[in-house]
């Protein structure tokens, strides 16, 4: 009985050795190889993901830069606009400025003329003086247009 015992359990040493671990080789390579490919599926799928992800983000910023060189363009515009404005402002006193120094140089030149140069004066200064009125309203107007430009920046 001890003989076959012994015979029983080397023949089981021997059978369970070599067959047993190579078929468990040839299933962890199996496994392996799912394992892998399992691994691959979702390395790809999260790269996918990413790469979406920065797809979006990207397009996100795009989006922004067009909004912030839009509104730098708007924000040039209504400075060239307030300094035009200014400008025309300064252009038109200056213009009133001469043309009140002009009547008065003519006023006081006027005792000193003939009946007929007088009346060309005097018909110059009411001309002088129509133009001056003009130019005021068209300085409120100017100032008005530096008021909104100025409020727009």
């Amino acid at each position: 009985m001890n003989t076959t015992i012994k015979f029983t359990l080397a023949l089981m040493l021997m059978l369970s050795s070599q067959a047993f671990f190579a078929q468990k080789i040839v299933t962890s390579d199996k496994q392996q190889q799912i394992i892998n490919q399992k691994a691959e599926k979702d390395a790809k799928k999260a790269s996918d993901e990413y790469h979406a992800k920065l797809n979006d983000e990207q397009a996100k910023l795009k989006k922004e830069q067009k909004r912030v060189e839009k509104e730098k363009k708007q924000v040039e515009k209504h400075q060239k606009d307030l300094k035009n404005s200014e400008k025309d402002l300064a252009t038109s006193k200056k213009k009133v400025a001469k043309l009140e120094s002009e009547n008065q140089k003519i006023n006081s030149k006027l005792g000193s003329l003939s009946d007929e140069e007088s009346q060309k004066q005097q018909l110059k200064i009411k001309k002088n003086e129509l133009e001056i009125q003009k130019l005021k309203v068209k300085q409120i107007d100017q100032q008005k247009a530096l008021d909104k430009a100025q409020a727009q920046i």
